[in-house]
């Protein structure tokens, strides 16, 4: 199919021209181009009308899954006839292994996966060779190995009526694609048997596959609902690998482990004449028992530290193979990629590699993984610019890099279409800040205006979400929560809903009110210490905090200041600069700004359900089904980590012990406590 893209809303204000000078580019082999777009006018769907000119196929790069997911829903509402894939990191809760030389602690991976995530990350790599209309959004995981795609599409199998199947070859050709066979809890990446049909849940979609037999031939494909019912019948489909990694069907596993067992070995060498004897007896056991538990039940904690010898086309020191590769395998240079908020997604981007490098070299110089870990990596910033073709690096505030790349030629957005102005700066003094910031808040919300107040540390953040929520100090009910790293991603997600659902009248962050973040209920952004130096007071990030401000007709921002330093007075030029063009243009069009009216969308990725009706003391765990203790566990666990990062060890170790003891037993045993 070609990309259809199907909206309400016409190109206006910068649009229509912003439009036709990226895709005129674009169609002129510009390779690198910048979108200057402020904040509120439709960057995205600017960007959407670039993808239906050039009918390219689209990787869409966000710097964290939050905005990931909010541009997955924009996309997937203005193409709801073409494939729009969601990309990112699955997991829920990730430690990496890691090794403290200093005070000789050994750190072990530790891992939850995100099952919808999952699905959605193996949907996007199967859609990808189902035809040319596909936009993937994607976090910078997609910089992260997951194996060739030559190995991915010749790990498929292709059902059509009428083939001759056996039934043992069928099954095998199913567990080949890393599908097991589960008769009694029926889900994603299974198959079972009912009589003449065999049902197969793909690991990417929702859907049942039924196939039909009739003596060892195939008689009916059926597509079927597994929760309504709902059927369709199909006279052909393709079944895609249940793992993103498949390894290499070429190569046989003795001469994988020998060949591994022979690295080890010269490694172990190299240690004892450094007279590292430590390292070298801990590398043979580690090695031995790793190899030992694949060569049982096929996999290991650990395994993508070998990843390297289980592919084919890929030698040690070669590049990971990415979801950009998927790209370049299926289309070449004919694809279009957009870095959006490219000002924080590249230096991400760049600065990902030399993080890994640091880790996994302290892990192989002190013998816990072979150098072979080194090569299951991300790409380094020159490998992944090499794999882009067509480049839009979409920012309000764009980097010199970005700026320069493109040939100084900037394309801009200013004008909004609903003439929405970027909001009047002002600057006060620190002198009774707080008593200020408490009047305006009060004026704010007796308009039903929300509040942002913006610090420069967490503590600051914490004590005065604090002191503005109680009565005695300030005289007021203010509704008021803090926001900054600490807080899971999807409590983020959860408290800025809350925020513009009047749950919350006033919300307290750091660097996180920045980007992409669509708050239109907000009528006031407050910057205090505006005047201090580095990252979080620069140019950019001030110009990005007052858009915040931006999508509201009141609007306003103020600087608690008592100098104007040479960030504040560059991002109030700048501001003021859009304001004046968008004012002559309201006025040219006699058009009266209008504050923009959004829904608030269902969520992509739920967070878990409350979980404290199963955590209390009298549960008892062996009583519950399967899936049922494996909540019990995940809250469990979530529960151990926040009282470790509150100092409590001693609970956090009573519920470590309880974990495992519900991990490695069928009946419960008391624990005793310490």
């Amino acid at each position: 199919m070609s990309f259809q893209l199907q909206s309400d809303f016409s190109p206006s204000g910068d649009q229509p021209k912003a439009i036709a000078s990226l895709t005129a580019n674009l169609q002129n082999a510009r390779r690198h181009q910048t979108l200057l777009g402020v904040t509120g006018s439709g960057k995205t769907f600017t960007v959407a009308n670039v993808i239906q000119n050039l009918q390219l196929p689209t990787l869409v790069i966000s710097h964290n899954k939050t905005l990931a997911a909010q541009l997955y829903q924009e996309f997937k509402e203005l193409f709801p006839q073409n494939k729009v894939s969601y990309f990112v990191s699955y997991y829920d809760y990730y430690q990496p292994e890691a090794y403290l030389p200093a005070s000789d602690t050994y750190i072990a991976k530790e891992v939850e996966i995100n099952d919808l995530i999952d699905k959605l990350r193996l949907e996007a790599t199967s859609n990808l060779f189902s035809g040319n209309d596909n936009i993937v959004i994607a976090s910078v995981s997609c910089i992260y190995n997951i194996g060739d795609p030559v190995e991915f599409s010749g790990k498929t199998i292709e059902f059509s009526l009428g083939q001759i199947w056996p039934r043992r070859q069928l099954f095998e050709s199913l567990v080949s694609l890393f599908y097991h066979r589960d008769e009694l809890e029926f889900h994603r990446s299974t198959f079972r048997v009912r009589g003449e049909y065999v049902e197969i849940w793909p690991s990417y979609q929702d859907w049942v596959m039924v196939l039909g037999f009739e003596n060892d031939k195939l008689s009916s494909i059926i597509q079927r609902h597994p929760f309504s019912g709902k059927e369709f019948s199909l006279d052909h489909f393709v079944l895609y690998p249940a793992k993103q990694f498949v390894g290499s069907s070429g190569k046989d596993y003795q001469d994988i482990f020998k060949k591994i067992r022979q690295d080890c070995q010269k490694q172990v060498d190299f240690f004892k004449s450094q007279n590292k004897i430590l390292e070298a007896h801990r590398l043979q056991q580690r090695v031995e028992y790793d190899l030992e538990m694949l060569q049982e039940v096929g996999y290991v904690n650990g395994i993508e530290n070998y990843s390297i010898y289980f592919e084919q086309h890929r030698h040690p020191g070669d590049p990971p193979y990415t979801l950009v590769d998927y790209f370049r395998h299926l289309w070449g240079d004919n694809f279009l990629t957009v870095i959006d908020e490219s000002h924080v997604t590249v230096p991400q981007i760049r600065g990902m590699h030399q993080g890994d490098l640091a880790r996994k070299k302290t892990l192989v110089d002190f013998g816990f993984r072979l150098p072979s870990a080194y090569d299951n990596r991300p790409l380094t910033y020159d490998e992944f610019e090499k794999r882009l073709s067509s480049v839009i690096y979409v920012s309000a505030t764009p980097s010199e890099e970005e700026i320069n790349k493109s040939g100084h030629q900037v394309v801009e957005q200013i004008i909004r279409p609903t003439g929405l102005l970027d909001p009047p700066v002002e600057i006060r003094s620190t002198t009774n800040q707080i008593p200020n910031l408490i009047e305006e808040i009060t004026g704010k919300i007796s308009q039903g205006q929300r509040v942002l107040v913006i610090t420069i540390t967490k503590r600051m953040a914490e004590e005065l979400s604090s002191y503005l929520s109680d009565p005695q100090k300030t005289g007021h009910n203010f509704k008021v929560a803090y926001l900054h790293s600490d807080i899971d991603t999807l409590e983020r997600s959860n408290i800025l809903d809350r925020l513009r659902q009047g749950e919350y009248d006033v919300l307290v962050g750091i660097n996180l009110l920045r980007e992409g973040l669509d708050l239109p209920e907000v009528g006031l952004v407050a910057i205090l210490d505006a005047s201090s130096q580095g990252f979080l007071r620069s140019r950019s990030s001030l110009i990005q905090i007052m858009g915040r401000a931006s999508r509201h007709v009141s609007g306003s921002v103020i600087l608690y200041a008592d100098e104007v330093s040479e960030a504040m007075s560059q991002a109030i030029q700048e501001v003021n600069r859009r304001r004046r063009i968008q004012m002559e243009y309201n006025s040219q069009h006699h058009i009266t700004p209008k504050s923009i009216v959004k829904s608030i969308r269902p969520k992509l990725i739920e967070p878990p359900a409350d979980l404290k009706p199963l955590l209390s003391s009298d549960t008892d765990p062996f009583s519950l089904t399967p899936a049922q203790r494996k909540k019990y566990l995940q809250g469990l666990r979530q529960q151990m980590r926040v009282l470790a990062a509150d100092l409590n060890f001693e609970q956090a170790i009573l519920l470590r012990d309880k974990i495992k003891q519900i991990e490695s037993t069928d009946e419960p045993k008391p624990i005793q406590s310490k």
